[in-house]
């Protein structure tokens, strides 16, 4: 008896083992997460920190939740294959920055309202869009549809679209203004935003 209770006990021990990982890989593939986690993170950084420290959290905030190097070489399209090895890394660097400092104030406005998970859609190309609803009292609700996608490191965000407005096709409209205007050269872009960075 004592056998089959050990025996009984360890296959329970199994199951329970097997069922927290299998919930612990869902939750990491939970394209709503980086949605939930920018807009809780955003108001507890906004009420609380200001100036260089709140710079910081929220360039923080984008590495852990936004796929920046997805970002890069999507917003170049083709101008990301002419560009050097040396060119994209410096390229990735400075959209960071620039980005850490735009999305700094377009994140900041999600510190006064409440923001809920509407619902998930899985699109065809192995990407999701998350649409939420940030509202606060007595006020009509913003809609926010975000673009998911995992490209091997979990899911991350690649755009967001405030009211219809993608915020990604905006920025890859005027970057290839930029760089039409330059001849179709990459390094007046870099540069620029390198510049806009510091």
């Amino acid at each position: 008896m004592p056998k089959l209770y050990s025996v009984v006990l360890a296959t329970i021990a199994a199951a329970c083992l097997s069922t927290a990982a299998v919930t612990a890989a869902i939750a990491a593939q939970d394209p709503s997460q980086p949605v939930r986690a920018v807009t809780t993170e955003i108001r507890q950084i906004s009420s609380t920190r200001t100036g260089p420290d709140r710079e910081d959290a929220i360039r923080q905030l984008l590495r852990d939740n936004f796929d920046l190097a997805y970002m890069a070489r999507a917003v170049l399209g083709a101008h990301w294959n002419e560009a050097s090895e040396q060119q994209r890394a410096r390229f990735v660097a400075a959209l960071e920055a620039s980005e850490t400092k735009a999305y700094a104030d377009r994140l900041a406005m999600l510190g006064n309202f409440a923001v809920t998970v509407d619902r998930v859609t899985p699109r065809p190309d192995g990407a999701w869009t998350v649409d939420s609803s940030a509202g606060r009292s007595g006020g009509l609700p913003m809609q926010l549809a975000w673009e998911v996608r995992d490209s091997g490191h979990g899911p991350r965000i690649v755009d967001v679209r405030v009211a219809g407005v993608s915020l990604f096709a905006t920025r890859q409209s005027e970057f290839n203004s930029y760089i039409r205007k330059s001849n179709g050269s990459i390094e007046p872009l870099v540069e620029a935003m390198e510049a806009r960075a510091r």
